[in-house]
């Protein structure tokens, strides 16, 4: 009887569907989160007929076949890379990008990582740099007398020395796009890494075509919706709760079976 282990896949596949959705929940209030979808995808068939097979007088053909399907397996975790809603902070180092790029981060042994979560502030030398401390690219350095720091929606990084009523530029801001976002690869902290599957990262200036514009003093909130969470995961746990009734009709079934031999 195959009903066990077809139901046994079911339940091991909504037990991922609930972990992803426990993921998306915990991170609710995480700046710049984008929530996730887990995809399943429907095991092989044991195929009892073949469809178009001769009939006994080979005359014909069986119009329809007889296949029992195998169960069912997750096949991809997809982060969904919507625009969260834009939250005012009115702290100047804090910035959201309003459409779709990436800030360039500087990871380990010179590797470029991507995030959407803009919580920045100076480091002891003045450069930006992530709450963990690791350095946006292109490298901007804020003046040590800086009294004022404007960053515009094209992402030109100006600043007020003391008292003085021009502005000076001290850097440029660049964001990076991908072909296929949904292919980067997530390493916490905020933080994405390009990927064959993500394409190689195309480099722009906030603002034009394609990229999106910065937002100083805001910050991205999580694109997750608690009613959706919430909806999903009862639909989750119902689709647990079936796959485990049907094991318990098969174990019934068995037991038939069992007392009959007797």
């Amino acid at each position: 009887m195959r009903a066990l282990s077809i139901a046994a896949t079911g339940m091991s596949a909504q037990q991922t569907n609930v972990e992803v959705i426990a993921n998306n929940v915990a991170n609710i209030n995480t700046t710049g989160f984008k929530r996730a979808r887990a995809e399943f995808t429907d095991l092989l068939y044991q195929t009892e007929r073949a469809a178009g097979t001769p009939t006994r007088g080979g005359e014909d053909q069986v119009p329809e076949g007889m296949s029992v399907g195998l169960g069912v397996r997750p096949a991809a975790i997809r982060n969904l890379h919507m625009q969260g809603t834009l939250a005012r902070t009115t702290n100047k180092f804090d910035l959201a990008l309003n459409g779709k790029g990436w800030f360039q981060i500087a990871g380990e042994n010179g590797e470029t990582l991507y995030t959407r979560a803009g919580a920045f502030n100076k480091s002891s030398t003045g450069q930006l740099v992530t709450v963990d401390g690791n350095l946006v690219t292109p490298e901007i350095a804020i003046p040590d007398n800086a009294s004022d720091v404007i960053v515009n929606n094209s992402g030109q990084v100006l600043v007020r020395l003391d008292s003085s009523a021009t502005l000076q530029s001290v850097g440029q801001l660049t964001l990076a796009n991908f072909a296929n976002e949904a292919g980067l690869d997530p390493l916490g902290g905020n933080l994405y890494r390009e990927t064959t599957a993500s394409g190689a990262a195309i480099v722009g200036v906030p603002g034009d075509p394609g990229f999106a514009s910065l937002q100083q003093g805001y910050l991205e909130n999580s694109n997750v919706d608690p009613v959706k969470e919430i909806t999903e995961l009862i639909a989750a746990q119902r689709a647990y709760e079936m796959n485990s009734k049907v094991i318990q009709a098969a174990d019934d079934m068995y037991g038939v079976i069992a007392k009959g031999i007797r």
